[in-house]
């Protein structure tokens, strides 16, 4: 039997492994009045951060603006919703893990939609429709069920996590649908895509972040930490948080 794994899954698993050997090691190196207490491998953190910043600089921030430049903003944007379709299902699986069943039968209809009315998931027809989408990923499973989330994770190249949510990501790569294409180099291509696609619609953002911030660590950790509270996250409109972080700008109306 030949068993291939996912360059990602193997990063991921990777640098979670990484995050977990670091933090048995410092632990107790972030202290002091202006230590934050859910973020206790800040040192370590940091470090990886600046090399996040680096490797985007150079190589992931030039590449999406390549392609923000090279291909029009409506495809994008139909890239963007391809790629979120392709998420329904796995949502489906989280939310009737929650015991969401309404939310988990809306997100088999988005996909269905979508994906047949959308042109497989081209076109979000759905929500033209009026159908909500609930986005739900096994972190946030694990928090309904009341896993605490653990230390505060700045993973290489994935950015910012937990202990509960990098653990989780192993998961939410196997139960996207991206995942059952068996041809290896069809899904590495496709995997690549939606990176740079996810990248390039995140320009705006990593603009107003290198602006809008003395210390752009601490804001990306607070956003992040704030962002994944599970009372906030599950009581947001969560079209609305797409529409504005997901979609390309100039498609917004």
């Amino acid at each position: 039997m030949t068993v291939s794994f996912s360059p990602l899954l193997g990063l991921r698993s990777a640098v979670l492994a990484i995050a977990v050997i670091g933090a048995a090691g410092l632990g107790g190196c972030a202290t002091g009045p202006n230590a934050n207490p859910n973020d206790p491998l800040e040192p370590l953190n940091r470090s990886i951060y600046g090399f996040n910043t680096t490797v985007d600089k150079a190589v992931l921030k030039p590449v999406a603006t390549a392609y923000q430049d090279a291909v029009p903003g409506v495809v994008r944007l139909g890239v963007t919703h391809f790629f979120s379709n392709l998420g329904e299902i796995w949502s489906f699986v989280n939310n009737a893990m929650q015991l969401k069943g309404a939310d988990a039968a809306e997100s088999v209809v988005r996909f269905g939609t979508n994906t047949v009315f959308g042109v497989f998931g081209l076109f979000d027809v759905a929500s033209d429709l009026g159908i909500a989408s609930h986005k739900q990923d096994f972190g946030q499973t694990l928090a309904h069920w009341g896993v605490p989330p653990g230390p505060y994770l700045m993973l290489p190249v994935l950015g910012p996590s937990s202990l509960r949510d990098g653990s989780a990501l192993v998961l939410d790569y196997k139960g996207n649908l991206l995942d059952r294409e068996k041809n290896i180099p069809v899904r590495n291509s496709l995997t690549a895509m939606g990176f740079v696609n996810t990248r390039a619609n995140l320009l705006p953002a990593g603009d107003l972040l290198d602006s809008a911030s003395l210390d752009e660590y601490a804001f990306l950790r607070d956003a992040y930490l704030q962002r994944r509270d599970p009372e906030l996250f599950n009581t947001m409109d969560t079209e609305r948080y797409d529409e504005e972080v997901q979609v390309p700008p100039e498609n917004k109306e």
